[in-house]
């Protein structure tokens, strides 16, 4: 049974710019194609059984062929897979899909198209241009600007200038001043406001704005560079005036998270919200025990508090006494603990709420807390991870405190990016690696070495996870409270 291919127009940055029915054909998707300009936070989107097809295309080195990406669709589709030909920007403006389809067609496949938000008009508004204004111009034309390598650019200038409306070129910043020189050989007033916008709508968006006889010249000496688009028309004298995404705080910055896979979407839609270039990699995951022995022996025993030191070990017990063929029923007559703010938010999803909070979240804290809620000594179950820190444990039975520690799962060191940010990295291009714990700052070392752990500012949640750090050399701020919030002020401070 042959399957189907659906072209999915990306957009031009990061998930937020991708639609929801792009996002519901990538869930459902068995093989991805993908082109370089689909931003890593959109394939962060792709399940983990699917099929990546990596046939990343820019100008000038086609390291796939185009005809050979659609013979790959066509293979795909006939092995029964669903297929997401997944492209930057949208699928029909100068993208080649509509190649694509007729290959399809022409061989019996299905498809569908999912349209994308086109970088021609994205860009722009994110550089505070609005391509269209009553009190500048009616009209937008869009134009490729991209010509085969020693060949003269195919456009009749003359037509656009008499046009006067706004003009949008397209991967034509390597023929920008052909593109200029043609506008005012054909009359264009020198004067006329113009605009190149690099990397637009992502975090490390950068813009010139100027006038047309003198923007090659002004672009040169910013050093803008591939992918950019030029905008050419009066609504670039609007760019400082209506501006809203350079302001934001974070504009400019590139944060690295390194939360798990699942937990990293609030500190960085955050991160994105003030403006940053945000890239996702995870440097530990979560893996659950399947031996429920352990936990199933600790229950037998009487314990006066069960203590949590992350939202995993929260999901690990759910899941756990699930195996048990029991549920939270079986932590009846115990006090619940939990180390921060996100743990208790986990207790609280599953209908809990915490006796106990520490004033700091961390390891020490929680213990100088608990050992005051029992004064006379007691019974703490640790559900946690086999690899938790020792502190806690050993400062509650130096209390006396009968502690029973039972691993419910494995903190695994593993970054499916560790060569992409190693990259960023030697390029001096990473501005904030953020650390949620010490073992994702140990996860982090082991992806990208040691060496490589320099010049950059380490975002730590808590005092024990900056110590990790500082071992490493890291250049360490310090959020006032183990919280999203307070690590995200921590790092306005220094804007």
């Amino acid at each position: 049974m042959t399957g189907t291919v659906t072209l999915v127009g990306a957009g031009p940055g990061g998930r937020g710019l991708l639609t929801l029915a792009g996002a519901e054909a990538i869930a459902q998707a068995d093989a991805v194609v993908y082109d370089r300009l689909v931003d890593g936070s959109v394939l962060d989107l792709l399940p983990p059984h699917t099929v990546r097809v990596d046939v990343g295309k820019e100008s000038g080195r086609h390291p796939v062929p185009q005809g050979q990406i659609n013979e790959i669709l066509v293979r795909l589709a006939r092995q029964g897979k669903t297929v997401v030909r997944l492209k930057g920007g949208d699928c029909y403006l100068f993208g080649r899909g509509g190649e694509e389809c007729e290959y399809l067609r022409e061989n019996g496949v299905p498809f569908r198209v999912i349209p994308g938000v086109t970088s021609a008009l994205a860009a722009p508004a994110f550089a505070g241009i609005p391509v269209t204004h009553r009190d500048c111009c009616s009209s937008v034309h869009i134009v490729t600007a991209h010509a085969r390598a020693g060949r003269p650019l195919k456009i009749d200038f003359a037509s656009l200038v008499r046009l006067d409306g706004t003009l949008v070129f397209l991967m034509g910043l390597a023929a920008l001043e052909q593109v200029t020189d043609g506008l005012l050989a054909a009359g264009i007033a020198p004067d006329m406001p113009a605009a190149v916008i690099e990397n637009g709508a992502r975090g490390i968006q950068r813009k010139v704005v100027a006038a047309v006889a003198d923007l090659a010249d002004r672009v040169r000496a910013a050093g803008l560079r591939s992918p950019a688009l030029i905008v050419v028309g009066r609504v670039c004298g609007l760019s400082d005036t209506l501006d809203w995404f350079t302001p934001l705080p974070l504009h400019g910055k590139t944060v690295v998270v390194t939360r798990p896979r699942g937990r990293a979407g609030t500190l960085a839609a955050r991160l994105r919200a003030l403006g940053a270039e945000v890239v996702e990699a995870p440097c530990i995951e979560t893996v659950e025990r399947t031996d429920t022995r352990p936990l199933a022996d600790a229950l037998a025993q009487r314990h006066d508090w069960a203590v949590f030191t992350s939202p995993a070990g929260m999901q690990a017990a759910v899941h756990a006494l699930r195996a048990l063929g029991r549920d939270l029923r079986a932590l009846y007559g115990m006090k619940l603990a939990a180390i921060g703010r996100g743990t208790a938010d986990a207790l609280a999803d599953c209908g809990l709420t915490a006796d106990l909070l520490p004033a700091q979240y961390d390891g020490a804290n929680l213990a100088d807390a608990l050992i005051g809620a029992m004064p006379q000594g007691g019974a703490a179950l640790l559900l946690r991870a086999a690899q938790g820190g020792r502190l806690l444990p050993e400062k509650l039975a130096a209390a006396g405190v009968r502690v029973t520690d039972v691993p419910l799962y494995d903190t695994v060191y593993r970054c499916e990016k560790a060569d992409a940010i190693r990259a960023l990295l030697e390029q001096g291009a990473a501005d904030v690696v953020t650390f949620t714990s010490a073992s994702t700052v140990e996860g982090f070392v082991q992806a990208v070495g040691a060496a490589g752990c320099a010049g950059f500012t380490a975002l730590c949640i808590g005092g024990q996870t900056a110590q990790a750090a500082r071992r490493y050399g890291m250049n360490v701020k310090v959020a006032a409270n183990a919280t999203i919030e307070d690590m995200i002020a921590c790092l306005l401070e220094g804007v």
